[in-house]
C-alpha cells in the first residue's frame, strides 16, 4: 500500500525541509503514552513520568487521544515557526469545525477514519450522524477518550484552551530542556537535506529522509509506504519535511483534504564507521597503514638507546621490543686451546745478550741482615765486638774460641756476665 503526492510541475523550492518545535513536543508525548513502541526512549519516558507534577499527569492523559494511535493533523504544523508559542499562536487561528475534525480523527486498522465534506458525512459539531458516530469511535478507545470527545463537541472553546495550556505546562516541566539538547542533531539534518536538494535534485533529497519514500520514476509523485492508500496533491502549497528526534522510527504523514502535504520523518542515528579489511605490513604504502595501539602508559616496555637507534633506521613499522638473548657459550675444559690466555699460547720470546734482571724486591730480600737468633735458654747473642771488663774481647757465643779461655787465663766472674739472666751452662 501507497500513500501518493502529486508534484507535478512542483519546483524543487517549494519542497522545504524546516523543523518544528510543536510536532517534536507532539512526537513526545506520543512516547510518553506508548513508551514500548520506543525502547531507545524508554529511560527517558520513565524518568519524566516521575518528575512530572500530578495535576499535568492527569492532563496528558485525558489528552492523549490526540497523539496516542494517530496525530492530530493541527499538531503537525505546514509551516512551522522558530519557537512554541508562535506556533500556538497560529493553532488558536484554527476554526472549531476545522479542529474538532482533525482532533477526532481516529485509526481502526489500517483505514482512517474522518469526518468532513466530502466524506460523506459533515461536520461533528454540527451533523448528528457525524457526531455519533465520533462517539462511538471514541468510546471503543476507553472511557477517557470518550469523555474527552463529548467535552470537545460540547464546549470546543474550552477544550481548545485547556490542550493549549496542557501543552505550555509541557514545556515548562521537559520540552525546553529536551529541546535544546536536539536542535544541533536537527540543524545538522536539515543542513544535509537542504544541500542533496539544491545540488542533487530532488530524488537524492528524498531518499536520504527514509527508506520509505522515494521519487516516481516519471519523477511527478512521491510514494509513501504506509500501511493506506491514500493520495493527495501538493500544488499550490508544497510538501514540508520536518525531521524528529523522538519520532523514531515513525514516519508521520498529514494527507488529508484541505491540508497541505507535511511528512515528519525519524532523523537518522549516528552509525559508527565501518572496519577496514587488515591491511599488509609488508606491501601496503605506510600512509594507508593504520596506526598500531600505543603501549600502555602503566607499565612503559623498556627500550635502550641501542635498540631505539635500530628501529629508526628500520621506519616506525619495525618489530617493536627487545631482541631475544643469545645463548651462551659452552664452557671449555683447561687444555683446550680457547681456554688459555695469550701470554700462554704466545710467549714472548727472550733475547739472549740481555740479562735476566731480578725484580728489586728480591735484592733487598738477599742484603738485609738475617734476624738475631737466641741460644737454647732463650738468651741473646753476645755481639762480637763485646769486650771483657779488663778490654779483651769476648767471642764465645759466636762460634770462636773465647780469648781468655785460649790464653789460660780466668774465667769471668759471676757478676760480669753480659746476659740479664742468671749464668746457664750454655751461656
Amino acid at each position: 500500500m501507497t500513500l501518493t503526492i502529486d508534484i507535478t510541475g512542483l519546483p524543487a523550492e517549494r519542497l522545504r525541509f524546516t523543523a518544528s518545535p510543536l510536532a517534536e513536543l507532539t512526537s513526545m508525548l506520543h512516547v510518553l503514552a506508548e513508551p514500548g513502541h520506543h525502547p531507545r526512549l524508554a529511560g527517558w519516558a520513565a524518568e519524566t513520568w516521575a518528575a512530572l507534577r500530578p495535576e499535568l499527569a492527569e492532563r496528558l492523559r485525558e489528552a492523549e487521544f490526540l497523539w496516542r494511535s494517530s496525530r492530530a493533523d493541527f499538531l503537525v504544523p505546514a509551516r512551522p515557526r522558530p519557537t512554541l508559542a508562535q506556533e500556538l499562536d497560529d493553532l488558536d487561528l484554527l476554526d472549531d469545525d476545522a479542529y474538532a475534525t482533525a482532533a477526532l480523527v481516529t485509526t481502526c486498522g489500517s483505514n482512517r477514519v474522518r469526518f468532513g465534506a466530502g466524506l460523506g458525512t459533515g461536520s461533528p459539531l454540527t451533523d448528528p450522524a457525524a457526531r455519533d458516530r465520533a462517539l462511538v469511535r471514541a468510546q471503543a478507545r476507553g472511557a477517557l477518550q470518550e469523555a474527552f470527545a463529548e467535552r470537545l463537541l460540547a464546549d470546543p472553546a474550552a477544550v481548545r484552551a485547556r490542550v493549549r495550556h496542557t501543552l505550555e505546562l509541557c514545556g515548562e516541566a521537559f520540552f525546553d530542556t529536551a529541546w535544546g539538547g536536539i536542535t544541533t542533531q536537527l540543524a545538522t539534518d536539515l543542513r544535509l537535506k537542504n544541500d542533496l536538494l539544491r545540488h542533487q535534485g530532488i530524488g537524492p533529497a528524498l531518499t536520504s529522509v527514509s527508506g520509505a519514500v522515494a521519487l516516481s520514476p516519471d519523477g511527478t509523485r512521491i510514494l509513501v509506504d504506509k500501511l493506506q492508500d491514500n493520495a493527495t496533491s501538493a500544488h499550490g502549497s508544497g510538501v514540508t519535511f520536518i525531521p524528529s528526534v523522538f519520532g523514531s522510527p515513525h514516519l508521520v504523514v498529514v494527507s488529508a483534504p484541505g491540508w497541505q502535504p507535511v511528512v515528519q520523518y525519524p532523523v537518522a542515528e549516528p552509525r559508527p564507521p565501518a572496519p577496514r579489511p587488515p591491511a599488509d605490513r609488508r606491501t601496503a604504502p605506510r600512509s594507508t597503514l593504520p596506526p598500531r595501539p600505543a603501549a600502555p602508559a602503566a607499565h612503559p616496555r623498556p627500550r635502550p638507546p641501542h635498540h631505539r637507534r635500530t628501529r629508526h633506521r628500520l621506519g616506525p613499522h619495525a618489530p617493536r621490543g627487545l631482541p631475544p638473548p643469545r645463548p651462551a657459550p659452552p664452557r671449555r675444559p683447561a687444555h683446550h686451546p680457547a681456554a688459555r690466555t695469550l701470554r700462554q699460547l704466545h710467549p714472548r720470546p727472550r733475547r739472549a745478550d740481555r740479562p735476566r734482571q731480578r725484580p728489586a724486591h728480591r735484592d733487598a730480600a738477599l742484603t738485609a741482615p738475617a734476624p738475631p737468633t737466641r741460644g737454647p735458654n732463650g738468651c741473646a747473642p753476645r755481639p762480637a765486638s763485646h769486650r771483657l771488663p779488663d778490654g779483651r774481647a769476648d767471642t764465645s757465643l759466636d762460634g770462636r774460641v773465647n780469648e781468655s779461655t785460649a790464653s789460660g787465663d780466668a774465667a769471668p766472674e759471676p757478676g760480669d756476665h753480659p746476659c740479664p739472666n742468671p749464668p746457664h751452662p750454655g751461656c
